[in-house]
């Protein structure tokens, strides 16, 4: 079973970048896509940004060129650089994965931007 912890959310100026972790700990070799996903406040969950074992990436149109995901070597870590915030960038970051035990997902993280 795999458990997803996110990290590195906070409050920031727009126009800055901030970098969110999402550690996998248990069966982590099993992840085969990992994904970000946002949630405003009175807004639906919104699919952000995949990226595969193989490392092939896919983007949500509302943030391609802006953020970039990726993950280390050893499978555990996945990131999500985010460049040029706006402020209806305000969401908490969930990250989640597919497993073959089915999707598990994190807590998520709180990202505040400010104008």
């Amino acid at each position: 079973q795999v458990q997803l912890v996110e990290s590195g959310g906070g409050l920031v100026q727009s126009g800055m970048s901030l970098v969110l972790s999402c550690t996998a700990s248990g069966a982590a070799s099993d992840i085969d896509v990992r994904h970000w996903h946002r949630q405003a406040p009175g807004r639906q969950r919104e699919w952000l940004a995949s990226v595969r074992r193989a490392g092939d990436t896919d983007y949500a149109d509302s943030v391609k060129g802006r953020f970039i995901i990726s993950k280390d070597h050893t499978q555990t870590t996945t990131y999500l650089q985010m460049n040029a915030l706006k402020p209806s960038d305000t969401a908490v970051y969930y990250c989640s994965a597919n497993t073959r035990a089915g999707v598990a997902w994190g807590q998520g993280t709180q990202v505040t931007v400010s104008s």
